[in-house]
């Protein structure tokens, strides 16, 4: 999953996004910082499960194969206990290095938990509710989850709707499907600067408080 940010967004990518939140935060008090993480989490037990998954199946169909073949039985115990060990292991490494398979194991239910805790996590870690009138935004991208979460300090929260938030997050989903990462982070950070401009103008004394990109692999 570590290749994730590499594959789906380019040195031009980022130069483009930081570029925007420059221009955005021109009109704001308000401070952006895009954050795209491969992963929110690293999902272990999808990978007992899928592995466990496709070693049953194929086990299943191979027992009776190799049994005959050996003349102990088409439904031998040990075949299939000796098969399933065997191909455990291997099902474990495709389902670990096979995203889309991977994802197949995983709830939407455990997804969004994650996220959400990956991003307010995030939120703290990185000081973004720290600024001087409380007015950072963290728009977290997890891309192996396809997942976006908008989080927004109390000085904002108390001015912009969650509905708002809520189409910032649609388009930016979408842009990761259609794998236009780096366009749809750009247009979501103008989006978002539009949107704090409103409430937040910019004032003479601002001053940039907090990263404009940050990329976790």
């Amino acid at each position: 999953m570590r290749d994730l940010t590499r594959q789906l967004l380019s040195d031009a990518d980022r130069a483009a996004i930081m570029a925007a939140v420059e221009a955005a935060e021109k009109k704001t008090t308000g401070e952006i910082v895009p954050m795209v993480v491969s992963s929110s989490y690293h999902y272990p037990m999808a990978d007992v499960i899928g592995g466990a998954s496709l070693a049953l199946l194929m086990a299943l169909l191979l027992t009776p194969l190799i049994g005959g073949w050996f003349w102990i039985g088409t439904w031998n115990l040990w075949v299939f206990l000796g098969l399933f060990s065997v191909l455990f292991l291997s099902g474990l490494m495709i389902v670990r290095h096979s995203l889309g398979i991977k994802r197949f194991f995983i709830s939407n239910r455990e997804i969004d938990e994650e996220v959400q805790e990956a991003a307010v996590t995030s939120f703290f870690k990185n000081g973004i509710h720290r600024t001087r009138e409380e007015t950072g935004v963290l728009v977290f991208i997890s891309l192996f989850e396809r997942r976006v979460w908008v989080l927004a300090d109390q000085g904002i929260n108390r001015k912009v709707a969650q509905d708002q938030w809520d189409t910032i997050v649609a388009s930016i989903v979408e842009g990761i499907r259609q794998k236009r990462a780096g366009d749809a982070v750009c247009k979501a950070v103008a989006d978002v600067g539009n949107l704090l401009a409103t409430h937040f103008p910019i004032r003479e004394d601002d001053r940039d408080e907090l990263a404009n990109l940050i990329v976790e692999e």
